[in-house]
């Protein structure tokens, strides 16, 4: 790779999408340590690991969907590197598998402190970061990649990360799951919304394109609702602090994203939703992350 190459990789990687699996990481470690346990270096190996099974994630996106056809001249939204031919398709692969064999190098010391489920977990992830758009029964063809992200970037990834730090898994690291999780899908949702032409065309079948435009709107608010109660929850269920309560401030930063998919068909005006979305789900996990860490 040469020095030219270096910006065509970052947006390979879609960095602002990251928000997705650093979130999680995030909010697990900071329950567990409003909990009483922390340990640096699994935490740092954990946000690494995670960070790259999303990377290898984004890079077999770009190339399996470039191959499958569902990326084409028609596409509206950023920029797929394999499609414009910016970056050799072949490369893409390549980078895709050198982050997936980083995150399994990581995931064997997890292994060695978290031990079989962390193992199960991994594995799994990993799988998923290929068969996600790749293989005979690719979950986002299948409209199977909401249940996918609201699962592996909610309940399994806080839930495991606790597990490495603690050894448990207390009933409240899943409902802060499913907290983050729910946000986490909207990123997807509305990525989904925005392509369902274009999907449709590919045989590219979305849960959005398997349910049609307006009730994918319905799913984001439901979605919205679900990340958005979880700290009253908390609070009421597991004695959470009243601080947690400041990740409510993330609604501030729904509203832009929620008022563009509910009034707009057009994928260029629900591309621009996409970001803002990211955002939300940023805010989201840094203020509850603040809120367990303050109580």
């Amino acid at each position: 790779m040469n020095r030219f190459e270096v910006p065509i990789w970052i947006e390979a990687i879609r960095p602002k999408t990251l928000v997705a699996s650093i979130a999680p990481v995030m909010v697990g470690i900071s329950l567990a340590v409003s909990d009483g346990f922390f340990e640096l270096f699994p935490s740092l190996a954990t946000f690494l690991a995670a960070t790259l099974i999303q990377i290898g994630t984004n890079l077999a996106n770009d190339y399996y969907d470039f191959v499958r056809g569902a990326d084409n001249e028609n596409r509206i939204g950023p920029t797929r590197v394999s499609q414009a031919g910016l970056i050799d398709p072949k490369k893409v692969q390549y980078g895709m598998v050198f982050s997936l064999v980083l995150a399994f190098i990581f995931g064997i010391y997890l292994v060695g402190i978290g031990g079989w489920i962390i193992a199960v977990i991994g594995s799994v992830s990993i799988l998923c970061a290929v068969g996600y758009t790749a293989g005979p029964f690719a979950l986002a063809y299948n409209g199977l990649g909401d249940i996918f992200v609201f699962f592996f970037f909610g309940p399994i990834a806080v839930g495991g990360t606790y597990w490495i730090q603690s050894g448990l898994l207390p009933g409240d690291a899943v409902l802060a799951g499913m907290g983050i999780g729910a946000l986490t899908t909207l990123i997807l949702v509305t990525n989904n919304m925005r392509d369902i032409e274009t999907d449709k065309t590919a045989g590219k079948n979305t849960l959005a394109v398997r349910m049609g435009l307006k009730a994918s709107r319905a799913e984001y608010v439901a979605l919205l609702i679900i990340g958005l109660s979880i700290p009253a929850v908390g609070i009421g269920s597991f004695d959470w602090p009243k601080s947690v309560l400041v990740a409510l401030s993330a609604l501030i930063f729904a509203i832009s994203p929620l008022r563009l998919i509910m009034s707009s068909n057009d994928p260029k005006v629900l591309m621009m939703a996409l970001p803002s979305t990211a955002r939300m789900v940023g805010v989201y996990a840094v203020s509850l992350s603040l809120g367990l860490l303050v109580g």
